[in-house]
């Protein structure tokens, strides 16, 4: 069976972190038998491990091309791993699959978070007297935990994450067989194709979708919340919500709009509108160099982390939606029930936090593979970055200590965009520049490119209708940037 993820994608080691992969050039049964223990405790909630044989390590990242894995050693190594997989106390069974890559094979042992945590493993599990010792994962290693790690990991053999926990309230018919073929797809999964034809059923306990008896098979919540065409059937209150208050909170005109679906759905979805919307650019130029500098009232990166961010953290027990405001000065985002305790207040404001825990580690694995979020506490350093960068003020974090019931990221305008419009208002010029849209910009590339281009192609290659194309044309037409010469047989023209 093979992985969700494609193997060119996991051996970049940018849609999984080094500290959950190990790579080993032969089949070692001793060390092998303790980090999949060790993944199986998932002491951090960081979601799957996987243990690749037939790649050599250089420097923590995969070595190519890669050594491989004798596909005939398979059927032996497989019925070696079961066998020593039932020492695991409880016991325990990862999942194999004979990956192609440098156009050799290699095995990839993905070892998802265990339920029945904390699991013990022999120290040598081929002596013939055992001695039996938890493992956790510490940087790229599987260790004996000390006295306070092991009654940590004890502690956590009541707290499942809610996303990786069985929801009895629902059916296995309650998934999307569609939604879940189209991440395979987009991950570029080996898995895709041979879900042609396996039932709902096989393709949710391939994804580790579903728990249970044949009989008696439930989803999980992270299949309910990722892959099921209404979430809000089983959690209330998991949307998205943008609403735009153009003269400030305190004036009675608002805007709104609600974003539902599958949660990476909404992200997409939220993220496409405030950058159609929403983000705004400026050129600047001067008369003494040729160089002009783009700056934009809110950059694109630092909002589409401090969204994935809410997406990925938020409480999906709660029934407050996520909710982002669109004010004159600054964007605000909010999330519930907040960060988790052990996190600093301090650490947000440094621009650096190390997370301690993660409450959604599965949510968190799948919006790794889809390239939405990065994990590792990169986030809030990507956005400093960012704001840093476009000269924007830094983010402002807040929380209600110690409580933590919510947590806000508020991203302020740039200076040079403040007393302009904002919102999905249309802007005009400030200070000598003409303010224009992402999406705006994006038609000026196209028609750049093809100047005698039609609308419809235009909304084809956006993948928006056409009366938007249309509106954003007129727009371009009343500032002045573009002109149609020749009627509909004749072509654009852009002016720079």
């Amino acid at each position: 069976m093979s992985i969700l993820i494609s193997i060119e994608k996991l051996l970049s080691g940018k849609y999984v972190e080094g500290t959950r992969m190990e790579f080993k050039v032969g089949w070692n049964p001793v060390s092998t038998m303790r980090t999949i223990c060790a993944f199986a405790n998932d002491f951090e909630n960081e979601g799957s491990g996987y243990i690749i044989i037939g790649v050599e390590d250089e420097n923590g990242r995969a070595k190519r091309p890669v050594k491989g894995f004798n596909p005939n050693e398979f059927d032996r190594v497989q019925k070696e791993l079961i066998g020593y997989c039932n020492l695991i106390q409880p016991s325990f069974f990862p999942r194999l699959s004979i990956e192609e890559i440098d156009n050799k094979h290699i095995l990839v042992i993905w070892v998802p978070a265990g339920s029945n945590r904390p699991y013990k493993v022999p120290d040598d599990i081929t002596a013939r007297h055992k001695t039996y010792n938890y493992r956790i994962r510490q940087f790229s290693s599987s260790v004996v935990p000390n006295a306070e790690q092991e009654t940590e990991l004890v502690q956590l053999t009541a707290k499942i994450p809610f996303d990786d926990r069985v929801n009895s309230h629902a059916k296995i018919d309650d998934l999307s067989f569609a939604l879940m073929r189209e991440h395979l797809s987009q991950t570029k999964s080996r898995l895709y194709n041979e879900s042609v034809t396996m039932s709902i059923e096989e393709l949710a306990d391939a994804m580790n979708l579903s728990q249970g008896a044949k009989e008696h098979l439930f989803p999980k919540n992270v299949g309910l919340l990722m892959f099921s065409e209404e979430p809000t059937k089983f959690f209330n209150g998991v949307q998205i919500d943008i609403v735009e208050f153009p003269s400030g909170l305190g004036a009675k005109e608002f805007n709104e709009k609600t974003f539902k679906g599958a949660i990476q759905k909404q992200l997409t979805d939220a993220l496409s509108y405030l950058k159609a919307n929403i983000i705004k650019s400026k050129v600047i130029k001067y008369a003494d160099r040729e160089a002009a500098d783009t700056v934009y009232n809110y950059p694109y990166p630092a909002i589409e982390e401090a969204l994935a961010n809410a997406v990925y953290h938020r409480n999906y027990e709660l029934r407050d939606p996520i909710e982002i405001r669109v004010l004159p000065s600054s964007i605000e985002i909010i999330s519930y029930n907040g960060v988790d305790p052990s996190l600093k207040q301090s650490d947000f404001e440094k621009g650096i936090v190390r997370i301690r825990r993660y409450r959604n580690r599965r949510i968190g694995d799948f919006l790794k593979e889809l390239g939405l979020t990065e994990g590792r506490g990169t986030g809030i350093p990507v956005m400093f970055e960012t704001l840093r960068n476009n000269g924007s003020p830094k983010p402002v974090f807040d929380t209600d200590d110690p409580n933590r019931n919510f947590f806000v990221t508020e991203i302020s305008i740039h200076p040079d965009f403040k007393g302009g419009s904002i919102g999905g208002s249309i802007g005009g010029s400030i200070g000598g520049a003409i303010e224009l849209t992402d999406r705006q910009n994006e038609i000026i590339d196209i028609i750049k490119s093809d100047n005698k281009i039609s609308y419809r192609a235009i909304a084809q290659k956006l993948n928006i209708n056409d009366s938007a194309v249309k509106k954003h044309l007129n727009t371009l037409k009343k500032k002045g940037l573009l002109k149609r010469i020749g009627g509909t047989r004749g072509h654009w023209n852009v002016k720079e």
